[in-house]
């Protein structure tokens, strides 16, 4: 018995060092380009917040913190075993698109953002969630 527990460990081990030789990374939101196109565009529109002196600082907590649930909820969902609960971060995550091209808006039409600036939130916005909604699509369960 005992045996068997040390190859099932050894084979465990191999298995592992196999994956983290082929995809050099043990996580796997790594892998999804929604991750990276999200974390592109939180870095974006963490430059952009930066460069405004007219934000302030309760608009500049929301906007920071909705662009990072964006990519934190996508990084979270990734790591759940099962569909409904990487769905169910999907969800939030694409919510958090939401509220930031929201924000995005208000400060457009207070003339904080510029129209250029608007517009590239906004069109970096629908491909994340465009690509978001596939994903949740692909983890409904069909009954």
């Amino acid at each position: 018995m005992k045996k068997i527990a040390s190859q099932n460990c050894f084979i465990l081990k191999l298995y592992v060092i196999l994956l983290y030789k082929k995809y050099k990374t043990m996580f796997d939101f790594e892998h999804l380009e929604v991750y990276k196109i999200s974390k592109q565009y939180y870095l974006d529109i963490s430059k952009i917040i930066e460069s405004k002196e007219k934000l302030n600082h309760s608009t500049i907590d929301q906007l920071n913190r909705s662009s990072l649930s964006i990519v934190l909820n996508i990084a979270e969902g990734s790591g759940r075993l099962s569909k409904p609960d990487k769905r169910k971060f999907y969800v939030i995550s694409r919510g958090s698109i939401f509220e930031t091209v929201s924000i995005a808006d208000l400060l457009k039409d207070t003339k904080i953002l510029s129209m250029e600036e608007f517009q590239k939130i906004y069109k970096d916005a629908e491909l994340i969630s465009r690509k978001l909604w596939y994903l949740i699509k692909s983890l409904e369960s069909t009954q």
